[in-house]
């Protein structure tokens, strides 16, 4: 990670209210450094895209404060533009005109834009390049957005979902662009429902829930606060139906139990520890266990330890 410690975007006590009664953020503080690719993680209606228009210039807060390079939307929108790329979820392109010529346009509209022609190299698009729009595929079409989003040679990009629809060898070659802006010390916001691309890209990641930042820091700092090292997921017959929280829960080691599709998961620090009193537990009781796997913990533990469900469930 290329970081100074400068801190690029801020956002102070942003609130955004609809109708005068639907508080989709409220008083979310955030701030993002230089050089850093900031996650920004959170179920359907948390307020996430939300806030991510609100920082692009998309939305107007209902009261709060927003700074990227220490400029602000009111004073100085066209310069913040410039500054600026975005590939947002959905990006609807003139189907009758190339990537090529597609690419052009939104060079023009930078004073210092980037070349089309590199940018079609780096996302993979250089065969397209004299294909209509509408003649490309799903994850051709999510490429582009994200070709758009950089020809204008930003400081700071947004990608929200920018891998959704890709097939795993593109998947793969967004993750590389990222890392190559970030080592040219460019900033990155990025929105994933993939907690392996969140915990692979990102630097530092927040979690939003309710219009509120619940958690924030490096994925391995949360996984570490939250959910242990290791997570033990077992089943024992007969079913207990959440009657044996109390006994896992007294098990030496553990930090947290979690029910889910008739599996019982246990956070725990010191896994070598816990097992042994597991099996300990279940053979004075005359049970038996059917099912037994450990592994490492994950960002997708922290997200159901926090929100009490999967990301990828919304």
């Amino acid at each position: 990670m290329n970081n100074t410690g400068d801190v690029v975007v801020r956002c102070r006590n942003l609130f955004k209210t609809y109708d005068g009664k639907v508080e989709a953020v409220r008083g979310l503080d955030l701030e993002i450094r230089l050089g850093e690719c900031f996650g920004l993680l959170g179920p359907n209606g948390a307020g996430k895209t939300t806030t991510i228009e609100i920082l692009e210039g998309l939305l107007r807060p209902t009261s709060g404060e927003v700074e990227i390079f220490g400029r602000n939307w009111d004073a100085h929108q066209r310069e913040l533009r410039e500054l600026l790329g975005i590939s947002l979820q959905e990006t609807r392109f003139s189907e009758k005109l190339t990537v090529r010529e597609t690419l052009r346009l939104f060079s023009n509209f930078y004073e210092r834009p980037g070349s089309p022609e590199a940018v079609m190299e780096d996302m993979a698009l250089k065969e397209k390049a004299d294909t209509w729009v509408g003649k490309l595929s799903g994850g051709q079409r999510q490429r582009l957005a994200v070709a758009a989003a950089l020809v204008g040679n930003p400081r700071i990009l947004f990608l929200d979902e920018p891998t959704t629809g890709l097939d795993p060898q593109s998947r793969r070659q967004l993750w590389e662009i990222v890392r190559q802006f970030q080592q040219r010390g460019g900033t990155v916001l990025l929105t994933t429902h993939y907690m392996d691309e969140a915990e692979r890209l990102c630097d530092r990641l927040a979690i939003i829930d309710q219009g509120k930042i619940i958690a924030e820091g490096t994925p391995a700092e949360l996984i570490k606060r939250y959910c242990g090292q290791n997570m033990v997921e077992f089943a024992v017959t007969p079913a207990l139906d959440g009657t044996g929280r109390e006994l896992w829960q007294a098990l030496p080691g553990v930090e947290s139990v979690h029910e889910e599709d008739g599996l019982t998961l246990l956070s725990v620090r010191e896994a070598h520890h816990t097992i042994p009193a597991l099996l300990d537990a279940v053979a004075e009781r005359g049970w038996r266990l059917v099912h037994l796997t450990t592994r490492q913990a994950s960002l997708e533990d922290v997200f159901v330890h926090l929100t009490g469900r999967h990301l990828r469930d919304e």
